[in-house]
């Protein structure tokens, strides 16, 4: 259960300042790509109202069986994966909850799940600094913080709101994936930074961390994305490649 986890699993929360940045695309692809250097790993969506987790992993639809032991998480290209949307009858429909309800779902996540033994567990933070990231923050305070943003600005500087967040909870900040980060032009491969460039970098020295991946802009990602396909499966795509990438970073940086 919950108290196993925490002890014996390393936890990261990846979260935002903002939305629309890829940070749960972000999360799927890093769950895969830890997993298959053979380590076991979950993903606790706890996006609760933005659930995303089940249609970027093809399992839309799948719900989680039970146990004596507790709910079984559903499982996606060796990832154990728990979200509100294996439980919603339509991902469409919205979740109007108020907070008490909310946080009781967040303690049924942490505590009723039966994940058996894990290596990494990765939750999907809501963006921001609201209820669900402090509650965690609080519960979990051994959790490492992984940041995801975008070049711009008006991205990095919300999310260094999140991260000093973490760091005021106590949580060590391993880094930032700077997501979108340039276009690769497909005639003659030079990097284009459509979005800009030097915030991210900014960002993590302001938190005492580093960038620790750069992700470009990709239509193929935004492809299989919608299939439920990560693209982290693929070692011979060259974004799958950068995501094994920040899981060695990753692995090599917490050991």
């Amino acid at each position: 259960m919950s108290e196993g986890i925490f002890q014996n699993t390393t936890v990261i929360a990846v979260g935002s300042g903002k939305g629309g940045v890829g940070k749960s695309t972000v999360t799927a692809n890093l769950a895969v790509a830890l997993a298959k250097q053979g380590l076991k790993v979950g993903i606790m969506d706890a996006d609760i109202y933005g659930f995303s987790i089940p249609r970027l992993l093809g399992i839309v639809g799948v719900k989680p069986q039970g146990s004596e032991e507790g709910i079984i998480p559903v499982e996606a290209h060796g990832v154990k994966v728990v979200s509100m949307g294996s439980f919603a009858e339509n991902e469409d429909t919205p979740l109007i909850w108020r907070g008490p309800v909310l946080m009781k779902v967040l303690d049924q996540f942490m505590q009723d799940i039966a994940w058996g033994e894990l290596d990494y567990l990765l939750i999907d933070l809501p963006p921001g600094t609201g209820d669900i990231p402090l509650t965690i923050m609080q519960k979990i305070p051994h959790a490492k913080m992984l940041l995801v943003t975008t070049p711009q600005s008006s991205a990095s500087h919300v999310a260094g709101r999140v991260g000093h967040m973490a760091i005021s909870a106590k949580l060590e900040v391993i880094g930032v994936v700077e997501n979108m980060s340039y276009f690769l032009c497909g005639n003659c491969d030079e990097k284009h930074y459509i979005f800009g460039s030097g915030e991210t970098k900014a960002l993590a020295d302001d938190l005492l961390t580093e960038v620790i991946g750069e992700i470009p802009l990709e239509t193929s990602v935004r492809e299989k994305s919608d299939e439920g396909v990560p693209v982290a499966l693929e070692d011979e795509h060259f974004i799958g490649r950068i995501y094994k990438e920040i899981a060695g970073n990753i692995t090599n940086k917490l050991k």
